[in-house]
C-alpha cells in the first residue's frame, strides 16, 4: 500500500538528563497542515507513533500528529529508585508534561511546514489530565478532545485501582495532596469554555471509579461535549472503527476552504510520491 505520510522521530531536550522522543507525523502533499498533539496515558510507551497503520489512520484527512510520553514514562524514566514512578511524583509528572506540551508548540512553530493557528490536542488517561492543564495555560491549542482522564485527587487516590494498596496511604497526607492540588483538572475544566472540548467517557473502563468520572463529567458540563460509550462494542462502532475517533477533532480544526476528502488526499499523496520518483 502506497504510503501517505512521512515520520520524523526527533531528539529534543530542554532540560538535563530527560531528552524526548518526539514524533512528526506529516500527510504527503499538504503544504502546512493542521496539527494535533497525541498524549496517550502513563504507562503507554511510543510505540503507536511507530505503526504504520495508526499513522495513517491519522493523516488520512491531510492533518499532521505530533506525539511522545509524558514523563517518567517509557524512554523517560531512567536514572531514578524503583520506588518513584508517575504517581508517587505526580506534581512533577504533571507539570512537567505540562510545560513539555508548550515546547513542543514552540519547536513546531520554527518549522514553518504546519499551521500553528489550527492546532488540536487528543490525551488519554493521565495524557487526558495534561492535554487539560496544557488547553487552560496555552491558548494556541485551538481544540482539545480527552478520553477517560484522570483528576479529582482525593477521590481517585483513594479509590482508583492504578495504585499499589501497599502505597495508598502515602498519597492521601495532607502534604501529597496539597502538592498536587492546583494540578487537579477539576479546576481547569471551566477555564476551556469558548473552544471546542470533548469529553469521552468509557463506562466500561474500571480503572476510572465512578464517583470520579461524575465529578469530572459535573464540573466539565457547560464547557464540555460529553460522549460516553456504554461497552466495547460501543466504543468499537463509534471510536475504533477506521479512525472514527479523529473525525471530531478534525472538524473543529478544519478550514472549510481547504477542506479535503479521502479520496482526494489519496489522488494527491499518489501524484506527490510520482513527482518524488520521476526527481530520483
Amino acid at each position: 500500500m502506497l504510503s501517505s505520510f512521512t515520520r520524523e522521530l526527533i531528539q529534543v531536550q530542554w532540560r538535563p538528563n530527560d531528552p524526548i522522543d518526539l514524533y512528526v507525523i506529516r500527510p504527503k502533499g499538504i503544504v502546512k497542515p493542521p496539527v494535533v498533539l497525541f498524549l496517550y496515558g502513563y504507562p503507554t510507551d511510543s510505540d503507536k507513533f511507530r505503526n504504520d497503520a495508526f499513522c495513517q489512520n491519522v493523516v488520512k484527512h491531510g492533518f499532521a500528529a505530533v506525539g511522545f510520553v509524558s514523563a517518567l514514562t517509557g524512554q523517560r524514566y531512567h536514572d531514578r529508585p524503583m520506588k518513584e514512578w508517575f504517581v508517587s511524583e505526580l506534581q512533577e509528572s504533571l507539570a512537567t508534561s505540562v510545560h513539555d506540551v508548550q515546547m513542543v508548540l514552540n519547536y513546531l512553530a520554527t518549522r514553518g511546514d504546519l499551521d500553528m493557528n489550527r492546532v488540536g490536542i487528543f490525551g488519554q488517561g493521565s495524557g487526558g489530565t495534561i492535554a487539560i492543564l496544557a488547553a487552560e495555560v496555552d491558548p494556541r491549542i485551538k481544540s482539545v478532545d480527552v478520553m477517560d482522564p484522570w483528576g479529582d485527587w482525593p477521590d481517585w487516590l483513594v479509590k482508583s485501582p492504578q495504585i499499589p494498596e501497599a502505597e495508598r496511604a502515602n498519597y492521601l497526607k495532607p502534604e501529597f495532596l496539597a502538592k498536587v492540588a492546583s494540578l487537579d483538572p477539576m479546576h481547569s475544566l471551566q477555564q476551556l469554555k469558548g473552544r471546542p472540548f470533548r469529553l469521552q467517557e468509557n463506562l466500561f473502563n474500571l480503572a476510572i471509579p465512578e464517583t470520579v468520572r461524575k465529578q469530572i463529567e459535573t464540573a466539565a458540563s457547560g464547557t464540555a461535549q460529553i460522549v460516553e460509550y456504554h461497552d466495547t462494542k460501543e466504543y468499537g462502532e463509534k471510536v475504533s472503527a477506521n479512525g472514527k475517533m479523529l473525525e471530531w477533532m478534525q472538524s473543529q480544526l478544519q478550514d472549510a476552504s481547504q477542506t479535503i476528502t479521502p479520496k482526494e488526499f489519496l489522488e494527491k499523496a499518489v501524484a506527490n510520491e510520482n513527482k518524488n520518483r520521476q526527481r530520483q
